[in-house]
Protein backbone atom coordinates (compact mmCIF):
# COMPACT_ATOMS: atom_id res chain seq x y z
CA UNK A 1 0.00 0.00 0.00
CA UNK A 2 1.31 3.45 -0.95
CA UNK A 3 2.15 5.56 2.07
CA UNK A 4 -0.07 8.65 2.41
CA UNK A 5 1.82 11.85 1.69
CA UNK A 6 2.62 14.10 4.64
CA UNK A 7 0.81 17.44 4.64
CA UNK A 8 1.13 20.47 6.85
CA UNK A 9 -1.00 19.94 9.94
CA UNK A 10 -2.77 23.32 9.94
CA UNK A 11 -3.50 26.30 7.71
CA UNK A 12 -1.54 28.60 10.03
CA UNK A 13 1.42 26.23 10.02
CA UNK A 14 1.30 25.94 6.24
CA UNK A 15 1.32 29.74 5.83
CA UNK A 16 4.07 30.18 8.44
CA UNK A 17 6.28 27.56 6.80
CA UNK A 18 5.74 28.95 3.29
CA UNK A 19 6.32 32.53 4.44
CA UNK A 20 9.46 31.29 6.18
CA UNK A 21 10.61 29.70 2.93
CA UNK A 22 10.30 33.04 1.14
CA UNK A 23 11.32 35.44 3.92
CA UNK A 24 15.05 35.21 4.38
CA UNK A 25 18.33 36.97 3.89
CA UNK A 26 17.11 38.35 0.57
CA UNK A 27 14.63 40.56 2.44
CA UNK A 28 16.64 41.43 5.52
CA UNK A 29 20.11 41.70 3.99
CA UNK A 30 19.89 42.35 0.26
CA UNK A 31 16.72 44.45 -0.11
CA UNK A 32 17.85 47.63 1.77
CA UNK A 33 21.06 47.78 -0.26
CA UNK A 34 19.15 47.41 -3.54
CA UNK A 35 16.82 50.23 -2.48
CA UNK A 36 19.74 52.48 -1.58
CA UNK A 37 21.71 51.84 -4.76
CA UNK A 38 18.52 52.02 -6.88
CA UNK A 39 17.44 55.50 -5.81
CA UNK A 40 15.11 54.79 -2.89
CA UNK A 41 11.38 54.87 -3.54
CA UNK A 42 11.79 54.66 -7.34
CA UNK A 43 13.33 51.22 -6.90
CA UNK A 44 10.59 50.31 -4.42
CA UNK A 45 7.84 51.08 -6.95
CA UNK A 46 9.57 49.13 -9.72
CA UNK A 47 10.05 46.27 -7.25
CA UNK A 48 6.33 46.19 -6.42
CA UNK A 49 5.47 46.07 -10.12
CA UNK A 50 7.96 43.23 -10.60
CA UNK A 51 6.30 41.26 -7.80
CA UNK A 52 2.90 41.63 -9.47
CA UNK A 53 4.15 40.96 -13.00
CA UNK A 54 6.72 38.26 -12.29
CA UNK A 55 6.78 37.18 -8.67
CA UNK A 56 3.20 36.24 -7.85
CA UNK A 57 2.35 34.51 -11.18
CA UNK A 58 5.53 32.41 -11.11
CA UNK A 59 4.89 31.56 -7.46
CA UNK A 60 1.38 30.37 -8.31
CA UNK A 61 2.74 28.32 -11.23
CA UNK A 62 5.19 26.61 -8.86
CA UNK A 63 2.43 26.04 -6.30
CA UNK A 64 0.30 24.42 -9.02
CA UNK A 65 3.06 22.06 -10.11
CA UNK A 66 3.94 21.11 -6.54
CA UNK A 67 0.45 20.41 -5.24
CA UNK A 68 -0.79 18.92 -8.51
CA UNK A 69 2.28 16.75 -9.03
CA UNK A 70 2.55 15.71 -5.34
CA UNK A 71 6.24 14.99 -5.73
CA UNK A 72 9.73 16.48 -5.56
CA UNK A 73 10.99 19.16 -7.92
CA UNK A 74 12.10 16.61 -10.54
CA UNK A 75 9.34 14.10 -9.87
CA UNK A 76 6.52 16.53 -10.76
CA UNK A 77 7.81 16.78 -14.33
CA UNK A 78 8.29 13.01 -14.64
CA UNK A 79 4.82 12.40 -13.25
CA UNK A 80 2.98 14.93 -15.40
CA UNK A 81 4.87 14.31 -18.66
CA UNK A 82 6.49 10.84 -18.37
CA UNK A 83 9.20 10.03 -20.86
CA UNK A 84 9.86 13.68 -21.71
CA UNK A 85 12.97 15.74 -20.93
CA UNK A 86 11.17 18.51 -19.08
CA UNK A 87 12.43 17.06 -15.80
CA UNK A 88 15.70 18.85 -16.62
CA UNK A 89 14.00 22.07 -15.49
CA UNK A 90 13.55 20.51 -12.07
CA UNK A 91 17.15 19.32 -12.13
CA UNK A 92 18.31 22.91 -12.71
CA UNK A 93 16.27 24.08 -9.71
CA UNK A 94 17.64 21.22 -7.59
CA UNK A 95 21.21 22.09 -8.58
CA UNK A 96 20.61 25.76 -7.80
CA UNK A 97 19.14 24.96 -4.38
CA UNK A 98 22.06 22.78 -3.36
CA UNK A 99 24.76 25.17 -4.57
CA UNK A 100 23.04 28.01 -2.71
CA UNK A 101 22.85 25.89 0.45
CA UNK A 102 26.65 25.42 0.32
CA UNK A 103 27.38 29.12 0.83
CA UNK A 104 24.17 30.08 2.65
CA UNK A 105 25.31 27.98 5.59
CA UNK A 106 28.39 30.21 5.70
CA UNK A 107 26.37 33.43 5.60
CA UNK A 108 24.09 32.06 8.32
CA UNK A 109 27.24 31.32 10.31
CA UNK A 110 28.28 34.96 10.05
CA UNK A 111 24.95 36.05 11.51
CA UNK A 112 25.46 33.59 14.37
CA UNK A 113 28.94 35.01 15.06
CA UNK A 114 27.58 38.55 15.19
CA UNK A 115 24.75 37.45 17.45
CA UNK A 116 27.22 35.92 19.92
CA UNK A 117 29.45 39.00 19.75
CA UNK A 118 26.43 41.26 20.32
CA UNK A 119 25.36 39.30 23.40
CA UNK A 120 28.89 39.37 24.85
CA UNK A 121 29.49 43.01 23.88
CA UNK A 122 32.80 42.17 22.19
CA UNK A 123 31.46 43.56 18.90
CA UNK A 124 31.67 47.07 20.36
CA UNK A 125 35.09 46.85 22.01
CA UNK A 126 37.11 49.45 20.11
CA UNK A 127 40.70 48.48 19.34
CA UNK A 128 43.39 50.67 20.96
CA UNK A 129 44.10 53.72 18.80
CA UNK A 130 41.22 52.91 16.47
CA UNK A 131 37.66 54.03 15.87
CA UNK A 132 34.47 52.04 16.10
CA UNK A 133 34.17 51.98 12.31
CA UNK A 134 37.72 50.70 11.81
CA UNK A 135 37.13 48.11 14.54
CA UNK A 136 33.90 46.94 12.90
CA UNK A 137 35.62 46.77 9.51
CA UNK A 138 38.38 44.65 11.04
CA UNK A 139 35.79 42.45 12.76
CA UNK A 140 33.96 41.88 9.48
CA UNK A 141 37.19 41.01 7.68
CA UNK A 142 38.15 38.62 10.47
CA UNK A 143 34.72 36.98 10.69
CA UNK A 144 34.63 36.45 6.92
CA UNK A 145 38.24 35.47 6.24
CA UNK A 146 39.32 33.75 9.46
CA UNK A 147 39.77 29.98 9.54
CA UNK A 148 38.28 28.56 12.70
CA UNK A 149 35.44 30.84 13.82
CA UNK A 150 33.53 30.83 10.48
CA UNK A 151 34.09 27.08 10.18
CA UNK A 152 32.65 26.43 13.62
CA UNK A 153 29.73 28.80 13.05
CA UNK A 154 28.77 27.24 9.70
CA UNK A 155 29.03 23.75 11.18
CA UNK A 156 26.70 24.78 14.01
CA UNK A 157 24.21 26.02 11.43
CA UNK A 158 24.45 22.72 9.54
CA UNK A 159 23.87 20.92 12.83
CA UNK A 160 20.78 23.04 13.57
CA UNK A 161 19.44 22.21 10.11
CA UNK A 162 19.98 18.49 10.67
CA UNK A 163 18.21 18.66 14.04
CA UNK A 164 15.14 20.44 12.63
CA UNK A 165 14.89 18.56 9.34
CA UNK A 166 15.26 15.12 10.92
CA UNK A 167 12.00 15.81 12.74
CA UNK A 168 10.10 15.96 9.46
CA UNK A 169 7.54 18.29 7.92
CA UNK A 170 5.07 18.74 10.79
CA UNK A 171 7.30 18.33 13.86
CA UNK A 172 10.34 19.98 12.27
CA UNK A 173 9.65 22.54 9.53
CA UNK A 174 6.10 23.48 10.56
CA UNK A 175 6.81 23.65 14.28
CA UNK A 176 9.98 25.67 13.72
CA UNK A 177 8.09 28.09 11.46
CA UNK A 178 5.22 28.50 13.92
CA UNK A 179 7.73 29.65 16.53
CA UNK A 180 10.30 31.60 14.51
CA UNK A 181 8.07 33.56 12.11
CA UNK A 182 6.00 35.31 14.82
CA UNK A 183 9.27 36.07 16.65
CA UNK A 184 10.76 37.52 13.45
CA UNK A 185 7.78 39.84 12.89
CA UNK A 186 7.77 40.86 16.58
CA UNK A 187 11.48 41.79 16.43
CA UNK A 188 10.89 43.73 13.22
CA UNK A 189 8.09 45.73 14.83
CA UNK A 190 10.18 46.45 17.93
CA UNK A 191 13.09 47.74 15.86
CA UNK A 192 10.69 49.80 13.71
CA UNK A 193 9.26 51.51 16.77
CA UNK A 194 12.77 52.36 17.93
CA UNK A 195 14.15 53.70 14.64
CA UNK A 196 10.99 55.62 13.71
CA UNK A 197 11.35 57.55 16.97
CA UNK A 198 14.87 58.75 16.03
CA UNK A 199 15.38 62.46 15.11
CA UNK A 200 16.19 61.75 11.45
CA UNK A 201 13.34 59.32 10.86
CA UNK A 202 11.40 61.71 8.61
CA UNK A 203 14.37 62.22 6.27
CA UNK A 204 14.96 58.48 6.10
CA UNK A 205 11.32 57.78 5.29
CA UNK A 206 11.37 60.54 2.67
CA UNK A 207 14.28 58.85 0.89
CA UNK A 208 12.59 55.46 1.16
CA UNK A 209 9.07 56.52 0.13
CA UNK A 210 9.38 59.58 -2.17
CA UNK A 211 10.23 58.42 -5.70
CA UNK A 212 12.72 60.05 -8.04
CA UNK A 213 12.06 58.35 -11.36
CA UNK A 214 15.16 59.92 -12.91
CA UNK A 215 17.05 57.26 -10.98
CA UNK A 216 15.29 54.44 -12.85
CA UNK A 217 17.63 52.87 -15.42
CA UNK A 218 17.58 49.51 -17.22
CA UNK A 219 20.04 48.24 -14.62
CA UNK A 220 17.70 49.28 -11.79
CA UNK A 221 14.79 47.48 -13.48
CA UNK A 222 16.90 44.33 -13.90
CA UNK A 223 17.97 44.52 -10.25
CA UNK A 224 14.35 44.97 -9.16
CA UNK A 225 13.32 41.93 -11.22
CA UNK A 226 16.16 39.94 -9.69
CA UNK A 227 15.27 41.07 -6.17
CA UNK A 228 11.60 40.14 -6.62
CA UNK A 229 12.72 36.80 -7.97
CA UNK A 230 15.29 36.13 -5.23
CA UNK A 231 13.23 37.36 -2.28
CA UNK A 232 10.27 35.10 -3.16
CA UNK A 233 12.56 32.05 -3.54
CA UNK A 234 11.52 31.45 -7.14
CA UNK A 235 13.37 28.95 -9.30
CA UNK A 236 14.94 27.10 -6.36
CA UNK A 237 12.38 24.32 -6.15
CA UNK A 238 11.41 25.49 -2.66
CA UNK A 239 7.85 26.48 -3.53
CA UNK A 240 7.29 23.33 -5.60
CA UNK A 241 8.57 21.27 -2.65
CA UNK A 242 6.55 23.03 0.05
CA UNK A 243 3.35 23.11 -2.01
CA UNK A 244 3.56 19.33 -2.44
CA UNK A 245 2.70 19.28 1.28
CA UNK A 246 -0.38 21.52 0.76
CA UNK A 247 -3.79 19.87 1.21
CA UNK A 248 -5.90 19.59 -1.95
CA UNK A 249 -8.61 21.85 -0.57
CA UNK A 250 -6.24 24.79 -0.08
CA UNK A 251 -6.90 28.03 -1.96
CA UNK A 252 -3.56 28.42 -3.76
CA UNK A 253 -4.21 31.98 -4.93
CA UNK A 254 -5.07 33.17 -1.41
CA UNK A 255 -1.99 31.39 -0.05
CA UNK A 256 0.20 32.95 -2.74
CA UNK A 257 -1.14 36.44 -2.09
CA UNK A 258 -0.68 35.99 1.68
CA UNK A 259 2.90 34.74 1.33
CA UNK A 260 3.79 37.51 -1.14
CA UNK A 261 2.24 40.18 1.09
CA UNK A 262 4.11 38.93 4.18
CA UNK A 263 7.34 38.72 2.21
CA UNK A 264 6.93 42.30 0.99
CA UNK A 265 5.96 43.46 4.48
CA UNK A 266 9.27 42.16 5.87
CA UNK A 267 11.19 44.03 3.17
CA UNK A 268 9.17 47.20 3.85
CA UNK A 269 9.77 46.99 7.59
CA UNK A 270 13.50 46.59 6.97
CA UNK A 271 13.41 49.84 5.03
CA UNK A 272 11.62 51.50 7.95
CA UNK A 273 14.36 50.22 10.25
CA UNK A 274 17.48 50.99 8.26
CA UNK A 275 16.91 54.32 6.46
CA UNK A 276 15.69 56.40 9.43
CA UNK A 277 18.64 55.05 11.42
CA UNK A 278 21.36 55.77 8.88
CA UNK A 279 19.90 59.23 8.19
CA UNK A 280 19.78 60.11 11.87
CA UNK A 281 23.45 59.33 12.41
CA UNK A 282 24.74 60.28 8.95
CA UNK A 283 26.05 56.79 8.25
CA UNK A 284 25.16 56.19 4.63
CA UNK A 285 22.11 58.30 3.99
CA UNK A 286 21.36 58.42 0.31
CA UNK A 287 24.85 57.53 -0.88
CA UNK A 288 24.45 54.85 -3.51
CA UNK A 289 26.50 51.72 -3.63
CA UNK A 290 26.97 50.88 0.02
CA UNK A 291 27.42 47.12 -0.09
CA UNK A 292 24.87 45.01 1.73
CA UNK A 293 27.56 43.28 3.79
CA UNK A 294 28.88 46.63 5.03
CA UNK A 295 25.36 47.98 5.57
CA UNK A 296 24.36 45.10 7.83
CA UNK A 297 27.63 44.28 9.57
CA UNK A 298 29.27 47.74 9.84
CA UNK A 299 26.76 50.57 9.40
CA UNK A 300 23.95 49.14 11.55
CA UNK A 301 26.29 48.27 14.45
CA UNK A 302 27.50 51.88 14.25
CA UNK A 303 23.88 52.96 14.57
CA UNK A 304 23.31 50.71 17.57
CA UNK A 305 26.47 52.08 19.22
CA UNK A 306 24.93 55.56 19.19
CA UNK A 307 21.66 54.42 20.73
CA UNK A 308 20.90 53.69 24.35
CA UNK A 309 20.93 49.98 25.09
CA UNK A 310 23.46 49.18 22.36
CA UNK A 311 23.84 45.50 23.19
CA UNK A 312 20.09 44.99 23.47
CA UNK A 313 19.27 46.42 20.03
CA UNK A 314 22.27 44.76 18.43
CA UNK A 315 21.22 41.41 19.91
CA UNK A 316 17.63 41.89 18.75
CA UNK A 317 18.72 42.71 15.19
CA UNK A 318 21.18 39.85 14.79
CA UNK A 319 18.65 37.46 16.32
CA UNK A 320 16.28 38.64 13.58
CA UNK A 321 18.97 38.13 10.94
CA UNK A 322 19.83 34.66 12.27
CA UNK A 323 16.16 33.61 12.18
CA UNK A 324 15.94 34.76 8.56
CA UNK A 325 19.09 32.80 7.77
CA UNK A 326 17.82 29.61 9.43
CA UNK A 327 14.46 29.70 7.65
CA UNK A 328 16.35 30.16 4.37
CA UNK A 329 18.71 27.23 4.91
CA UNK A 330 15.92 24.93 6.12
CA UNK A 331 13.74 25.52 3.07
CA UNK A 332 16.61 25.21 0.60
CA UNK A 333 17.78 21.94 2.15
CA UNK A 334 14.27 20.47 2.07
CA UNK A 335 14.30 20.60 -1.75
CA UNK A 336 17.09 18.02 -1.93
CA UNK A 337 15.75 15.96 0.97
CA UNK A 338 12.37 15.45 -0.69
CA UNK A 339 14.13 14.52 -3.93
CA UNK A 340 15.97 11.64 -2.23
CA UNK A 341 12.81 10.58 -0.40
CA UNK A 342 10.62 10.53 -3.51
CA UNK A 343 13.04 9.50 -6.26
CA UNK A 344 15.28 7.09 -4.36
CA UNK A 345 12.87 5.99 -1.60
CA UNK A 346 15.24 7.06 1.17
CA UNK A 347 13.91 7.33 4.70
CA UNK A 348 13.62 10.83 6.15
CA UNK A 349 16.70 10.24 8.29
CA UNK A 350 18.84 8.87 5.47
CA UNK A 351 17.80 11.62 3.04
CA UNK A 352 18.54 14.37 5.58
CA UNK A 353 22.00 13.00 6.35
CA UNK A 354 22.85 12.40 2.67
CA UNK A 355 21.96 16.00 1.86
CA UNK A 356 23.45 17.79 4.86
CA UNK A 357 26.52 15.80 5.89
CA UNK A 358 28.44 16.75 2.68
CA UNK A 359 27.92 20.38 3.71
CA UNK A 360 30.16 19.67 6.69
CA UNK A 361 32.97 19.75 4.10
CA UNK A 362 31.50 21.92 1.32
CA UNK A 363 30.45 24.86 3.49
CA UNK A 364 33.89 25.14 5.15
CA UNK A 365 35.44 25.13 1.68
CA UNK A 366 33.20 28.06 0.74
CA UNK A 367 34.19 29.80 3.96
CA UNK A 368 37.90 29.21 3.41
CA UNK A 369 37.63 30.59 -0.13
CA UNK A 370 37.14 34.00 1.49
CA UNK A 371 40.46 33.67 3.30
CA UNK A 372 43.05 30.88 3.26
CA UNK A 373 41.91 29.52 -0.15
CA UNK A 374 41.20 32.91 -1.76
CA UNK A 375 43.84 32.31 -4.44
CA UNK A 376 41.94 29.30 -5.79
CA UNK A 377 39.73 30.76 -8.52
CA UNK A 378 36.95 29.40 -10.72
CA UNK A 379 36.30 31.59 -13.77
CA UNK A 380 38.18 34.33 -11.93
CA UNK A 381 36.00 34.06 -8.82
CA UNK A 382 36.45 32.48 -5.41
CA UNK A 383 34.37 29.37 -4.77
CA UNK A 384 31.97 31.39 -2.59
CA UNK A 385 31.48 34.11 -5.23
CA UNK A 386 31.28 31.58 -8.08
CA UNK A 387 28.43 29.64 -6.44
CA UNK A 388 26.66 32.87 -5.51
CA UNK A 389 27.00 34.47 -8.95
CA UNK A 390 26.11 31.55 -11.17
CA UNK A 391 23.33 30.07 -9.06
CA UNK A 392 21.42 33.27 -8.33
CA UNK A 393 22.07 35.12 -11.59
CA UNK A 394 21.68 32.26 -14.05
CA UNK A 395 20.32 28.99 -12.64
CA UNK A 396 17.37 30.49 -10.78
CA UNK A 397 15.88 32.52 -13.66
CA UNK A 398 16.54 29.61 -16.03
CA UNK A 399 14.64 27.18 -13.80
CA UNK A 400 11.76 29.66 -13.45
CA UNK A 401 11.69 30.17 -17.22
CA UNK A 402 11.29 26.41 -17.71
CA UNK A 403 8.49 26.41 -15.12
CA UNK A 404 6.61 29.14 -16.99
CA UNK A 405 6.98 27.47 -20.40
CA UNK A 406 6.04 24.10 -18.94
CA UNK A 407 3.02 25.28 -16.95
CA UNK A 408 1.83 27.77 -19.55
CA UNK A 409 2.39 25.85 -22.78
CA UNK A 410 3.30 22.19 -22.29
CA UNK A 411 0.36 21.60 -19.94
CA UNK A 412 -1.90 23.93 -21.92
CA UNK A 413 -4.26 21.26 -23.25
CA UNK A 414 -4.89 19.85 -19.80
CA UNK A 415 -5.39 23.41 -18.44
CA UNK A 416 -3.38 22.07 -15.52
CA UNK A 417 -2.37 25.33 -13.84
CA UNK A 418 -5.85 26.82 -14.20
CA UNK A 419 -7.43 23.67 -12.76
CA UNK A 420 -5.14 23.69 -9.73
CA UNK A 421 -5.65 27.39 -9.05
CA UNK A 422 -9.43 27.09 -9.28
CA UNK A 423 -9.64 23.76 -7.41
CA UNK A 424 -11.31 22.15 -10.38
CA UNK A 425 -13.18 25.26 -11.58
CA UNK A 426 -14.80 26.20 -8.28
CA UNK A 427 -12.83 29.33 -7.23
CA UNK A 428 -10.49 32.10 -8.41
CA UNK A 429 -11.30 31.87 -12.12
CA UNK A 430 -10.22 35.43 -12.95
CA UNK A 431 -6.95 35.22 -11.02
CA UNK A 432 -6.24 31.83 -12.58
CA UNK A 433 -6.69 33.23 -16.09
CA UNK A 434 -4.48 36.20 -15.20
CA UNK A 435 -1.78 33.86 -13.90
CA UNK A 436 -1.88 31.65 -16.99
CA UNK A 437 -1.64 34.71 -19.28
CA UNK A 438 1.34 36.06 -17.34
CA UNK A 439 3.31 32.80 -17.30
CA UNK A 440 2.65 32.23 -21.01
CA UNK A 441 3.57 35.66 -22.30
CA UNK A 442 4.94 38.22 -19.85
CA UNK A 443 7.02 36.25 -17.32
CA UNK A 444 9.04 34.36 -20.00
CA UNK A 445 9.95 37.67 -21.63
CA UNK A 446 11.05 39.15 -18.29
CA UNK A 447 13.00 36.03 -17.31
CA UNK A 448 14.61 35.84 -20.74
CA UNK A 449 15.68 39.47 -20.39
CA UNK A 450 17.22 38.72 -16.97
CA UNK A 451 19.16 35.75 -18.34
CA UNK A 452 20.47 37.68 -21.36
CA UNK A 453 21.39 40.67 -19.17
CA UNK A 454 23.21 38.49 -16.66
CA UNK A 455 25.07 36.58 -19.38
CA UNK A 456 26.22 39.83 -20.99
CA UNK A 457 27.19 41.17 -17.57
CA UNK A 458 29.16 38.03 -16.68
CA UNK A 459 30.90 38.02 -20.06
Amino acid sequence: MKKERTNFASKAGMIAATVGSAVGLGNVWRFPNEVQSGGGAAFLIVYILCILVLGLPVMLAEFSLGRGGQSDVIGVYRKLTPGKKWWLGGAIALLAAYTISCYYMVVAGWTLEYLVQSVSGSLYEVAPGGTLKSTLEATLAENVAAVWSPLLASLLVVGANIFILLRGVQKGIEKMSNILMPVLFLLLLILCCVTLSLPGAADGLLFFLRPDFSEVTPAVVMNALGQAFFSLSLGMGILVTYSSYFPKRDNLVLTGVTVTACDFLVALLMGFIIFPAVMTFGLGGNEAGLESTALVFITLPEVFAQMGGTQVWSTVFFTLLFIAAVTSTISISEVSILYFQDRHRFSRRKATLVVLLPLVALSPLCSLSNGALADLKIAGLTLFDFLDTYSTNFLLPLAALVTCIYGGWVLKKQRFVESELTNGGRINRFSARYTVFMIRWIAPLCLGAIIVYQLLYML
